[in-house]
């Protein structure tokens, strides 16, 4: 099997596929991470009350959403990585075996 060109490989219907797939979750992602981060420094801005009252003890509201802020993080990247190790790198292993890759 000959190896394909540039043009000849963006233009496979495989391909296409592969990068829309990987681009539409990237983005959902994407958009929930931004959501996420600049949620919490909106509201570091705009309520510091709500997150300076007190849960209990010493332990204020901001704590715990600045912890779940940063595990959710970890959370997302986990979804990527894991959609990545089961879905994507197959996808992509096909693509080079039909392209010569």
């Amino acid at each position: 099997m000959t190896k394909k060109t540039a043009h000849e490989i963006l233009e496979d219907e495989d391909f296409k596929s592969l990068a829309a797939r990987k681009n539409s979750i990237s983005l959902v992602l994407t958009i929930l991470e931004l959501f996420l981060y600049f949620g919490f420094i909106a509201l570091i801005a705009y309520n510091k009350p709500f997150l300076s009252s007190k849960l209990s003890g010493a332990i204020t509201f901001g704590i715990p959403i600045a912890v779940g802020t940063i595990v959710l993080s970890w959370v997302l990247t986990g979804i990527y990585v894991r959609w990545a190790n089961t879905k994507y790198d197959h996808l992509v292993k096909n693509v080079k075996d039909k392209i010569g890759g």
